[in-house]
């Protein structure tokens, strides 16, 4: 295959657009006054790189730009740079081992200094520090050297030749931060850099005027923004806290607030918020799924520092019969029915999404077979005891199920941990308040990164329309530990030197049909290692006040990636 068409392949599914336009309102930057937005689950960070939370990505993306982003639609849109590299336009070498990003002209960081190529150079090397535990790192995979070839052109050279260049430094997980603010904050200094980690200097739309951890962040309108008249805003109140339900009310019926994120609450509750005429729901189907994560390490705290980490293997969950038999004991029909109405939908990957990428190799999971998985834990040689609960080699099946607070995942757990029970599972629940869950303090106890219970829920998805980084986030590698501060990607520990080796391979394939073989094999491993036990492939669901305009929700990438183009309206 030649390899211009081989990226044209690898890409197939991805449309590459210019700048989207204004939608036709003009005025003075910040002639609407203040705009109020409530995540109930509240950012602990503004820095992305430290936390694989949702809630700090998308808060941060009110500031930091990355060089390109993916729109509504999944398209890659320029967005510090001037346009989108091609090896049509010369941006990406023929032999697909270099690509040139160039910087729009005039850039600058909300305090007047300009943007440069160096920038991009230090935000690479900011999270590929070995000592830095940077979340996002998968993004930067292959990556063998960024140089700059004058102070608005970076040239990025990968290791080999990559068919899908469009991970470093693109969308709202990998953005630009300015080298000179966190210049002393390299590898294991990172998380102590409290003044920059909480109010980053940004190019994005509004700068942080304060930021209380877990609690509120007031911004205002960046007035070095590169775009006449926007933002329109000229302040945001981003409140967190509270809850799924609380937030809904708070935009459809009091209009306390403009817009509410991730209103998982029972869809019924939330179509009768919405009749009251205040506001509007919003959905975006993208590649987010609940999911269980089957710990394969032992979190005993009588193990001390060592808690947790692939030092000491679980005492019986790294037995995939035992994934297994709780991902068949699950209802996943009724999960959708009682939690997500057309908001959900039954998967059984963990990449649902795009179509092309998506194995049908799991699809069993779709029924429910109690008795099934009755046989698989006794083929396994689990017996039960005098009180019910099976046993095993002096090992009791007794798990600790943790998740963050919310009515529909504690709906959820009420009824796994009932079907659980029906198999012989001794099941405890536990639930955290979601501004800690996903936090990322190191500090904490209580993050889905450290993974102190046995089993674990929560949705994750990622940027774009390609995989590629998506599915290294379970490479060994990944795996949160001490020696980096608890961050990483790989929750639930798997490891295998093969799953390793197909990432590796999947970086040098070209081709989407070549490519999207190798994404389902990967996905197939970790399906029927049974270390993640997926359950519903979730739609994006918020809300905005009726008087809002411009919003454009996806899944692709931050919610807030066009929130520079959001207005008030007198309707």
């Amino acid at each position: 295959m030649k390899l211009k068409t081989a990226l044209m392949g690898a890409a197939a599914s991805l449309a590459v657009v210019p700048m989207a336009m204004a939608d036709g309102h003009e005025g003075e930057r910040g002639r609407d006054g203040q705009l109020n937005i409530i995540y109930w689950q509240a950012p602990s960070t503004l820095n992305p790189y430290l936390s694989g939370g949702t809630k700090e990505v998308e808060s941060a993306s009110l500031v930091l730009e990355s060089l390109a982003r993916f729109d509504n639609t999944g398209a890659l849109i320029p967005s510090l740079a001037e346009s989108i590299p091609t090896i049509e336009n010369g941006g990406i070498s023929e032999d697909l081992k270099t690509i040139t990003w160039k910087l729009k002209d005039g850039v600058m960081w909300s305090d007047g200094t300009p943007v440069t190529s160096e920038d991009a150079i230090f935000s690479w090397k900011y999270c590929t520090d070995e000592n830095s535990g940077c979340a996002q790192a998968s993004y930067f995979d292959g990556v063998e050297n960024m140089e700059a070839v004058d102070a608005q052109t970076v040239k990025i050279t990968f290791n080999a030749p990559k068919p899908f260049p469009y991970t470093a430094l693109v969308g709202a997980e990998s953005p630009v931060i300015q080298a000179a603010q966190f210049a002393e904050c390299l590898g294991a200094r990172a998380p102590e850099c409290t003044d920059a980690n909480f109010g980053p200097i940004g190019t994005g739309p509004f700068k942080v005027d304060e930021f209380k951890p877990n609690d509120v962040i007031q911004f205002s309108a960046n007035e070095n923004y590169r775009e006449a008249g926007k933002p329109a805003f000229a302040t945001v109140l981003f409140k967190g806290g509270g809850d799924a339900a609380a937030a809904a009310r708070s935009v459809l019926e009091t209009g306390e607030f403009d817009y509410a994120w991730n209103l998982q609450i029972d869809p019924n509750l939330l179509a009768n918020m919405e009749s009251q005429g205040k506001g509007t729901v919003v959905t975006a189907f993208g590649t987010s799924v609940e999911r269980i994560h089957v710990n394969q390490t032992n979190p005993d705290p009588a193990l001390g520092d060592e808690r947790g980490t692939v030092a000491h293997p679980h005492p019986f969950l790294t037995d995939p019969a035992i994934g297994k038999a709780l991902s068949m004991a699950i209802d996943r029909e009724l999960l959708v029915e009682v939690g997500y109405g057309a908001g959900g939908q039954v998967t059984c990957n963990v990449l649902p999404a795009p179509e092309v990428y998506a194995s049908t190799a799991n699809d069993a999971c779709k029924t429910q077979d109690m008795e099934g998985a009755k046989k698989v834990l006794a083929d396994a040689g689990w017996t039960a005891g005098g009180d019910g609960i099976l046993t095993k080699d002096g090992n009791r099946l007794s798990i600790l199920y943790q998740t963050s607070t919310n009515a529909v995942r504690q709906d959820a757990q009420a009824l796994i941990k009932q079907w659980w029970n029906e198999l012989g599972v001794e099941v405890e629940l536990r639930n955290i308040d979601g501004s800690v869950f996903f936090g990322g303090d190191p500090s904490s106890p209580d993050t889905f990164q450290k993974f102190f219970a046995d089993v674990e829920m929560y949705t994750n998805n990622f940027a774009g329309v390609d995989p590629e980084a998506y599915m290294a986030n379970w490479r060994c590698s990944e795996i949160p530990s001490p020696e980096t501060q608890w961050q990483g990607a790989n929750m639930q520990r798997f490891c295998s030197e093969e799953y390793d080796a197909l990432v590796d391979k999947l970086a040098t394939t070209a081709g989407i049909d070549a490519r999207a073989a190798i994404v389902k094999q990967l996905n197939d491993m970790l399906m029927q290692s049974y270390s993640i036990i997926p359950l519903v492939h979730r739609g994006g669901v918020s809300a905005h006040a009726n008087t809002l305009a411009g919003v454009k929700i996806t899944d692709w990438d931050s919610e807030m990636w066009n929130i520079a183009d959001w207005y008030r309206t007198g309707n």
